[in-house]
């Protein structure tokens, strides 16, 4: 993050009720301290005993005192300024005053219990107003006030008057003012820049209360528009950070905002960002998180299948294969996006095959990956390798669509039959792993509810997937896929391999039978039907 970022961010109002130190300084000498009083200067204590009297409890007599002065203010100002418009030295005052009572509007935070209140005063709409206040310095007061007001920390347990202020928030066009304030602040301004940084971390505060917003705010204003110049930027600063989180978390939940961000060159805009850093690593920590938030969107946009066309037609299957060969650090995060792009979608998975893309995938599905720093991690290690499971998976076709014939599928299968069938060993010895890691988390679940702790069947498959069992689905297609090419040398390697880790077909069938039964209908019944089709051919045939 920029200096100048977390030095206003450092600024800002704290949130605390009152404002006394945690502990008063010590005198040098030992003069007026008194019955061993480690030194404390007793004439400071009494300065805060007075200034403690002056505290105001915050309440509801608290809140309509702020809210009268703010209002007084706010009318003077309007005042000053229609009647002086020439004459900035006239209303300057009133301007500072006005500037004094949003500052102190800021206690509100300390007392979220008392937002419907506020609201039902109707500020609302008088303090949003300020968002167009010609004078820039009154808005981004406005912003630091929002933000404050709307924290995660604040609102924390206070459910009901959080969504309250947000929903008055929203319908008194809170998004459109944000992003109209937005478009005129200019970064090379120190305290501008903190107040960018600010909108975002309003916007977002406002979605995590109401979910809704991320949406709405898409449909309402241009801040789409305003996130891709921001990516657009070649230089890294903490806003342009900001602005590719915000950009993920606008897209992770949201068709409607893929499909839009889509039709404004979206998918382009991230392939020219993720490209900057083909050949080279991030420089810091921030950096690297930015470069992974990018990849987040770029997985995300490319869910709808418009936008697998124009991840296609703008050669990004090309670019994460360029990536992974370079085996820099976004080298996983270039996989992951592989894999988005070619869920579903055979066009994607031939072009990999033709631009020679298997000899760097089986690379890494061989365990040749390279190393950095964070992904000595083991975590690292095993998203990659499932990411590349679920990547083969999806060049055969993880439930119907995949590379289904010609001179393409038999360079996908030749893969596992060259340097004397090497793929079919690794692959079962991953089979192996994930199946006894399933195993142990049968057991584990088991000994909960033997300790009576009731488990329903929902959430005991969803803790089996997350513990290994959808990896293990995978390489089980994988391995159906294998046995129906009918090759007489592979069948034998995957019996062979089996015996020898006292296992059966048997063992796949009951796993391909699982993920048979749970194929979801979120494509619609036929690709359902279309699925389940496929897996039972494969259950037949084992």
């Amino acid at each position: 993050m920029d200096m100048e970022v977390q030095d206003a961010r450092d600024r800002s109002f704290k949130r605390k009720r009152d404002d006394l130190p945690d502990s008063f300084p010590a005198t040098n000498g030992g003069g007026g301290g008194g019955g061993g009083g480690g030194g404390v200067d007793l004439s400071l204590l009494e300065a805060v005993e007075r200034s403690q009297s002056t505290v105001e409890v915050l309440d509801l007599k608290t809140l309509k005192k702020l809210v009268l002065a703010f209002e007084r203010r706010l009318k003077e100002n309007i005042e000053a300024r229609l009647k002086y418009p020439d004459h900035p030295e006239r209303f300057a005052d009133s301007e500072i005053e006005l500037h004094e009572e949003l500052q102190k509007l800021k206690v509100l935070a300390g007392g979220p219990e008392l937002y419907p209140d506020l609201v039902s005063l109707n500020t609302i709409p008088s303090v949003l107003g300020l968002l167009a206040h010609e004078n820039t310095d009154i808005a981004i007061d406005v912003v630091q006030l929002l933000q404050d007001l709307t924290d995660e920390d604040v609102l924390e347990d206070n459910d009901e008057p959080a969504r309250v202020l947000v929903d008055a928030l929203v319908e008194n066009n809170v998004l459109e003012l944000l992003v109209q304030n937005l478009q005129r602040l200019s970064e090379s301004d120190p305290d501008e820049m903190a107040a960018v940084y600010n909108t975002l971390a309003t916007i977002e505060n406002l979605i995590e209360v109401k979910p809704a917003v991320a949406e709405l705010v898409c449909e309402k204003t241009k801040l789409f528009r305003w996130l891709l110049t921001k990516i657009r930027q070649k230089e890294f600063d903490s806003n342009k950070q900001y602005a590719s989180e915000i950009l993920a978390i606008l897209l992770q939940n949201s068709k409607a905002n893929q499909k839009k961000l889509g039709q404004m060159n979206g998918v382009d805009v991230m392939l020219q960002a993720v490209a900057m850093y083909k050949s080279k690593d991030p420089k810091t920590q921030d950096e690297e998180e930015m470069l992974e938030n990018l990849f987040d969107c770029l997985c995300c946009l490319v869910m709808p299948l418009e936008n697998k066309e124009r991840f296609l037609k703008a050669e990004g299957v090309e670019l994460m294969i360029i990536i992974m060969k370079q085996k820099k650090s976004a080298y996983g995060s270039a996989i992951r996006a592989l894999d988005f792009a070619m869920t579903k979608y055979p066009p994607a998975c031939e072009r990999f095959v033709d631009v020679l893309g298997l000899k760097t995938a089986f690379a890494a599905f061989m365990g040749k990956i390279p190393q950095y720093k964070k992904n000595k991690k083991e975590r690292y290690q095993e998203d990659l390798e499932e990411r590349v499971i679920s990547l083969i998976a999806s060049l055969f076709g993880k439930q119907a669509n995949g590379i289904s014939r010609g001179s393409r599928r038999d360079r996908l299968l030749s893969k596992f039959v060259e340097n004397e069938y090497e793929k079919i060993d690794r692959l079962v010895e991953l089979y192996v792993r994930y199946s006894d890691r399933v195993k142990a988390e049968m057991e584990r679940l088991n000994q909960l509810e033997f300790d009576d702790l009731e488990i329903d069947e929902d959430e005991r498959y969803n803790r089996r997937l997350e513990s290994g069992l959808y990896t293990l689905q995978l390489i089980a297609v994988i391995l159906g896929h294998l046995w129906c090419s009918e090759h007489p040398g592979m069948r034998a390697r995957i019996e062979q391999l089996l015996k020898l880790q006292k296992l059966s077909k048997e063992d796949v069938k009951e796993i391909l039978q699982e993920y048979h039964d749970n194929i979801g209908d979120l494509d619609g019944p036929d690709e359902k039907e279309r699925a389940q089709t496929k897996i039972q051919k494969f259950i037949s045939a084992l």
